[in-house]
């Protein structure tokens, strides 16, 4: 718009002064300077002359606790420490450049950097069971996302591929005798561009000779019974969910951040805590509808009839959801609750 105005303003002047210039009029050249003018706050106006933008460039990283001759701590059970970081890489920044180009009008030129870190945190003394939830600034995250790695801190173990990548072959220790965990190229972007504070839930067991001379549960458990809570596809193998509208879903058998189903993470947890226990007695949960023996009828029961598993409709031996009955509420005649136990080996236990 500045550009017609000024334009024809400069049109008009310049016809005011007459005469030649190069054998050009004054209205010429008055109009040449108007739109070189005008174009030049166009251009301004519309975003054509904005400076370039620099998104989420940081100075200075603080990086979580790493104390020189900080104690080790020992730990038994199960314990949530926070660590300390024994090993970080430089920070790695990621720059995203978008806009700037040509045409009218053209986008400012905008540099955005995405930081990652990559770090190595002492827990405690080993070697330890297994490494179980995991806390980011007091938030449970999911291991699987962090691409951790953990090592047990037994008297074997070797150095981690990415520290001896950045220190060079020869130069990575492996910590022997201490249990640490690797988290490699961990994203900032979701933290501030900052490390967080992480903590971690630990296992370990009894160590020396006595423990030896005494094993625990741990060690001499042949055997669980698996029984569940609660739902109607606690032990179901394949993530289940419930379509209450469009859009909205709620899941019926994963109920933690590491996104596998409820009686996968039971069997994981149990393999690792249990690991001489060879078989899994599986407690499918019916309902009575009498407290006298000799007047009940145990039956399976559902939890609600408006929505059923997608991928997996409810069922049990030809009955399914319509026809079942339901749970009793709160307030409702109250029953007893039966059970019909199926024994299979751990590692092929399945059922819903």
């Amino acid at each position: 718009m500045a550009t017609i105005l000024l334009s024809a303003a400069g049109a008009a002047l310049g016809a005011g002064f007459g005469g030649t210039v190069l054998g050009l009029s004054g209205a010429v050249i008055g109009r040449a300077i108007g739109a070189t003018i005008g174009r030049a706050i166009d251009q301004k106006v519309l975003g054509g002359g904005s400076e370039a933008v620099d998104v989420g460039r940081i100075e200075r990283f603080r990086v979580m606790g790493a104390s020189e001759g900080s104690a080790i701590p020992q730990v038994w059970g199960r314990v949530r420490v926070s660590g300390q970081v024994i090993w970080a890489s430089r920070f790695l920044d990621n720059v995203t450049r978008s806009g700037g180009g040509k045409g009218t009008p053209k986008r400012p030129a905008t540099t955005s950097h995405a930081y990652t870190v990559s770090l190595a945190v002492a827990l405690c003394e080993g070697p330890i069971t297994r490494v179980g939830r995991v806390w980011a600034d007091g938030n449970e995250v999911a291991p699987d996302k962090l691409n951790l790695r953990v090592y047990p801190g037994d008297l074997a173990q070797l150095p981690d591929p990415k520290i001896e990548a950045v220190e060079g072959t020869g130069n990575a220790p492996s910590y022997r005798g201490t249990a640490y965990v690797v988290i490699e190229d961990l994203d900032l972007s979701a933290y501030g561009n900052r490390v967080p504070q992480f903590s971690f839930e630990v296992l370990r067991q009894a160590q020396g000779a006595t423990a030896e001379q005494f094993p625990g549960l741990a060690k001499v458990v042949p055997g669980v019974c698996l029984i569940p809570g609660t739902g109607e596809y606690a032990l179901a193998t394949t993530p289940v969910h419930y379509a209450i509208g469009p859009g909205v879903n709620r899941s019926a058998n994963v109920n933690s951040t590491s996104g596998k189903t409820d009686f996968a993470s039971s069997l994981e947890q149990l393999t690792e805590e249990l690991p001489n226990a060879g078989g899994v007695s599986l407690v499918v949960s019916w309902f009575g509808n009498d407290l006298r023996c000799g007047s009940c009828a145990v039956a399976p029961k559902v939890e609600q009839k408006l929505h059923d598993g997608v991928g997996m409709p409810w069922q049990v031996s030809g009955l399914r959801r319509a026809a079942a009955l339901e749970v009793p509420d709160q307030g409702a005649e109250r029953g007893g609750q039966g059970g019909d136990v199926l024994s299979v080996p751990a590692d092929g236990a399945t059922g819903r």
